[in-house]
């Protein structure tokens, strides 16, 4: 894969993207939303991030959450809405569970974006049903304009247009989730 940058759009192999959040950007960004997290005094705090988008950003806040002072567990949940199809099922079901229990916990969850927000609340509700203290969740960017159930993130990255993003995590056909920035595929080069 080879990559060339020209102003505020990056060409990879035949993808032309333009450079929304660069990677400084996300990078003190994650360091913000760390000490956002670290003032809501958690209490044995569980993260969970919801693959398979959230992994890099999941990853970088963890990390950022330790150097902060915090020493979370950290697990992964799989949700499915999508099902066979490229459109919103509307149903939630979970794909992996987690292995911990989480009685009298707080809990982060961690996704990469919140649009529908159908798929946060799910889990949300299915955790504090399981008997968790506190469900608190962080996104790494939200459309608000996408939202169909009532639901807000506790800590956001980025507002984001309503646009198809890849990179950091995010994917279009299984590829671009590797690039460290997040952007948007404007065609091929």
């Amino acid at each position: 894969m080879t990559a060339q940058a020209k102003s505020d759009h990056v060409t990879i192999d035949a993808w032309r993207i333009r450079v929304l959040f660069s990677e400084e950007a996300i990078a003190r960004r994650n360091r913000e939303l760390a000490a956002e997290i670290v003032k809501s005094a958690p209490r044995n705090l569980l993260v969970i991030a919801i693959l398979r988008g959230s992994f890099i950003f999941a990853a970088d806040l963890v990390r950022q959450l330790h150097e902060a002072g915090l020493a979370p567990s950290i697990e992964f949940m799989q949700l499915a809405s999508y099902h066979s199809g490229t459109v919103s099922s509307g149903q939630v079901t979970v794909v992996k569970d987690i292995d911990n229990k989480v009685d009298d916990r707080d809990v982060l969850l961690i996704d990469d974006i919140l649009e529908s927000g159908r798929t946060l609340a799910f889990a949300k509700d299915l955790l504090i049903a399981r008997g968790a203290r506190r469900v608190l969740t962080a996104v790494l960017v939200e459309k608000p304009m996408k939202r169909v159930v009532q639901f807000e993130a506790d800590f956001v990255g980025f507002d984001a247009p309503d646009l198809f993003l890849v990179g950091y995590g995010m994917d279009v056909a299984h590829q671009l989730r590797q690039l460290p920035f997040i952007g948007v595929v404007e065609g091929e080069a």
